[in-house]
């Protein structure tokens, strides 16, 4: 065998050990060294069975997604299973830390399963634009029923010890010594346990429907969410190896799916995103309490993030009122989760408890991190850093949530600018993902390393941003938007680019998003920056004529669009006739649209907007571009962010569109080096999990 896997006695049973750090990936040296372990276990006569066993943390947390963007090396996962069930004596899985993707397969390919408290199971792989392909498909519903096999996988659902032994997925929770246990359990088994040799519990054919309707809902549709339905219900019309083969055709096909190459380009991304050299030896402060200012909704959205990850929270405002309605938005959001049964009660009753809202300011001195939610103005923001920093802890950080902003206008009024960062949330704040953590001119390391481990305290994704208008993400949705306004007067409606972004995969297309937003929040946006305007570059004047004509969006009624009481949104034929206007007015020959020229002037900015980004060092990664406009812009997972579609293109070509573009936006536009994306590896940034 290799230095991957070792084989120990307890007396009569081998205890197999994986030993692949971090996280024993099913790589090839692994699964070679399994086939020779279980053939010495099978040659030994003084052997009765072996327990597969996970060394360090955990039993093996999937297959090492780096060999699957390029053909996969024998032996292959169905083949180590094959060798286990074929075996004359028992096999069983020895499970903790996490049996997942190609780790939960290997074990389902065992006779038996145990697992310690706080373990998790399940198959992710759909979740990465694949289906499990080495039998999960076949084996998971011939222990937990069809109908729950179709859930959990369509979910890539991940199970706890407690739920995997009620739903069969394990046969017992270890007591005491991992090993020691399994090695008893091997010797009370009875000889081989199959999986394979079971048959899925029948069930009624409306409730694999329902189940199967509810999967598709969640899943978007997505292909491999249907193939994994189908191959589910093949493990009860099938023989098992006729099923396990198409299983295994169809994972084949989709691993090398445009798909499932950008899931996994987005997955190492993640793992990429949380490694900052620039941190490695940087110890954040502790941070218990933290104080929030404003209590509006994103301050109430912040605090309730906060509360929810175990934090206390002083949420302050400047009067009563404001204070109480913040107070309610965050019990009504409680009283909600209760209600839809996400959490109890009690657990409710514990989170509100670590609340304290106060209109004196003086609770301030108590906190570890000041975070304000005040007005999206750089005065007003300037003030309230000159009055509380003389109340705060000589060491506590204030971060702001500026979307626009300048971080280093706002810290240059502070006596220690160096602990000033920004932290900028998406709203919801305590649904959204993205955190933006702005690095500041005078920024410490400490306070930004401190910013980072809150965010990841949140159980949110912390991407860093060095200081510059709109940051990452608004950077690139405010030159996405403007290009949408530059097709309107170019001879397309609202109507029609919403639906072409929509259908590309947007979750919302950029008018919609923009009534839902407000058109006076970028309206007071643009006419702050107007000085800064090149006077020569193209400027739309539609969306400040609807301003000026009280067209706000959603909450006024109208936006470019006309919405009822319901908020049922239909198209404005007086918006359409200004449109139509604006282009007269401005010597523009209106012309036709398709479907296809839309997204790809879309997605082209953006993807120039991120290599302006690159080039200026607002961020050094395109990998975390992709993960911005995914998280908190609404970007198709599957289509892998905005750097990864550039890197997909053909270079001539796009260079070629983008030099067409760069002529019809006309002056003001810049032109990035898309080139770069073309010297990037997404998709092999070292061996990872699934």
């Amino acid at each position: 065998m290799n230095t991957l896997i070792t084989l120990e006695r307890d007396g009569n049973v081998a205890l197999v050990y994986i030993n692949n750090p971090p996280v024993n990936a099913g790589s090839l040296g692994v699964r070679q060294g399994l086939l020779e372990a279980i053939k010495q276990v099978e040659d030994s006569s003084d052997l009765i069975g072996a327990v597969l066993i996970g060394a360090g943390k955990m039993f093996i947390a999937g297959s090492d997604l780096s060999e699957f963007g390029k053909p996969l090396e024998n032996p292959q996962l169905p083949e180590v299973i094959s060798a286990i069930e074929q075996c004359s004596k028992p096999i069983i899985a020895a499970i903790h830390g996490a049996a997942l993707g190609g780790g939960f397969e290997l074990a389902l390919g065992c006779d038996a399963r145990v697992a310690c408290e706080g373990s998790l199971l399940g198959l992710p792989e759909v979740t990465l634009g694949m289906i499990p392909g080495a039998g999960g498909t076949q084996r998971l519903p011939r222990l937990t029923g069809i109908p729950k096999a179709i859930e959990l996988i369509c979910a890539g659902t991940r199970v706890s010890t407690a739920d995997a032994l009620a739903l069969g997925m394990i046969d017992a929770i270890a007591e005491g010594d991992l090993a020691s246990f399994a090695a008893n359990y091997v010797r009370n088994m009875n000889g081989k346990c199959r999986v394979r040799d079971r048959h899925p519990q029948p069930c009624d054919a409306s409730q694999i429907e329902l189940v199967s309707a509810k999967a598709l809902k969640a899943g978007k549709n997505r292909p491999q969410v249907r193939l994994a339905i189908d191959a589910v219900l093949n493990a009860a019309n099938q023989p098992i190896d006729l099923a396990l083969t198409s299983e295994r055709e169809v994972f084949q096909q989709l691993r090398m799916s445009n798909e499932a190459l950008a899931l996994r380009h987005l997955f190492f991304a993640e793992r990429q995103s949380a490694k900052r050299v620039e941190l490695k030896n940087v110890e954040p402060q502790p941070v218990s309490r933290v104080a929030v200012i404003g209590a509006g909704t994103m301050g109430s959205g912040i605090s309730l993030a906060i509360l929810q990850a175990g934090l206390d929270v002083v949420l302050l405002e400047q009067d009563e009122a404001a204070l109480r309605r913040g107070q309610e938005r965050i019990a009504g959001e409680y009283m909600r989760r209760v209600k839809a049964g996400r959490i109890s009660q009690a657990q409710a009753d514990t989170e509100l408890s670590r609340l304290h809202a106060s209109t004196d300011w003086a609770h301030i001195a108590s906190v570890h991190l000041v975070i304000e939610a005040v007005f999206e103005d750089l005065t007003v923001k300037r003030n309230l850093l000159r009055q509380i920093e003389p109340l705060m802890d000589k060491d506590a950080i204030f971060a702001t949530n500026t979307s626009y902003l300048d971080v280093d206008q706002i810290a240059e009024v502070a006596k220690y600018p160096q602990r000033v960062i920004g932290l900028h949330f998406f709203s919801p704040a305590n649904v959204m993902r993205l955190v933006e953590v702005v690095r500041g001119m005078y920024t410490a390391a400490e306070a930004l390393s401190t910013g980072f481990a809150v965010v990841r305290r949140l159980g949110k994704l912390p991407i860093l941003a060095n200081n510059a208008f709109g940051f990452i993400g608004n950077r690139i949705y405010a030159a996405y938007r403007r290009e949408c306004e530059l097709m309107l007067e170019e001879g397309a409606l609202p109507a029609q680019i919403d639906a072409a972004m929509e259908s590309f995969g947007m979750a919302m297309g950029p008018f919609a998003v923009a009534d839902m937003s407000g058109l006076d929040i970028a309206w007071r946006m643009r006419q702050a920056r107007s000085p800064l305007r090149d006077g020569n570059a193209r400027y739309v004047d539609i969306p400040d004529l609807l301003c000026e004509k009280g067209h706000f969006g959603r909450k006024t009624g109208s936006g470019y669009y006309l919405y009822d009481e319901q908020g049922r949104r239909s198209e404005d034929p007086s918006v359409s006739d200004l449109i139509v206007q604006e282009s007269m007015r401005k010597g523009i020959e209106r012309r036709a649209f398709s479907r296809d020229n839309i997204v790809d002037r879309a997605l082209l900015t953006m993807a120039n907007e991120a290599a302006l980004l690159l080039a200026e060092g607002v961020t050094t990664r395109s990998s975390d571009i992709d993960l911005v406009m995914i998280n908190g812009f609404g970007f198709p997972k599957w289509e892998g962010g905005p750097s990864f579609w550039a890197a997909r293109q053909s270079l001539s070509n796009l260079m070629a569109r983008l030099e067409t573009m760069a002529s019809t936006s006309g002056p003001g536009f810049v032109k990035g080096d898309l080139a770069m994306f073309h010297h990037l590896d997404a998709l092999q940034q070292g061996a990872s999990t699934a």
